[in-house]
């Protein structure tokens, strides 16, 4: 078996250097926020928060990158059980890529409707037109941090309940993303 693949057993190498790549980067945009709430106007705000639309775009690069991997491992992937846990696993995970995909993908709808134009890392990815056209504004506007703090939450929720399966169940659950890739 390859370490690359994901198996019945356990994640392969690239699912979790995905997993782990957007981890370390959705963490750094929470907490790029939560200081620009509490500091506010600051030289280390500024540093993070000016990363933070750069960062969503590689985010959302990922997330896109993730759910193709994602799919053609489907058949491959460890199973979660076929019990109301299980269910409620799926579930999670449903919504919290789903979330992935809309916060970042409604903040670039604003990027393109700004006017402003907008080159993350130097890649122009949309003109300067000068002209904002509200109807792509209106979406992230009304719902892009709202819910950006509610997949905060999720992925909260996320770590707590994998640290209840290792402290309380001991089912092994976390070894599948963090384990040895063999045997």
């Amino acid at each position: 078996m390859s370490r690359w693949l994901d198996s019945p057993l356990r994640y392969g190498l690239v699912s979790r250097l995905l997993h782990w790549s957007m981890a370390a980067l959705l963490l750094w945009q929470f907490a790029s926020m939560a200081v620009k709430n509490i500091v506010g106007r600051h030289p280390l705000t500024a540093f993070m928060v000016g990363s933070h639309k750069p960062v969503g775009t590689l985010l959302m690069l990922l997330v896109l990158l993730r759910g193709a991997w994602g799919l053609s491992q489907w058949a491959r992937r460890p199973p979660h059980p076929r019990t109301l846990i299980g269910r409620g696993a799926t579930a999670g995970h449903a919504v919290l890529y789903a979330l992935m995909a809309y916060v970042p993908a409604v903040a670039l709808l604003r990027e393109a409707g700004s006017g402003r134009g907008f080159a993350p890392f130097g890649i122009p990815l949309f003109p300067a037109t000068g002209q904002k056209i509200e109807w792509m504004l209106a979406p992230a506007n009304l719902s892009h941090g709202v819910l950006a703090w509610t997949l905060c939450a999720l992925v909260a929720g996320h770590v707590l309940m994998v640290a209840l399966h290792q402290v309380w169940w001991r089912d092994g659950t976390l070894a599948r993303m963090a384990g040895p890739l063999q045997r």
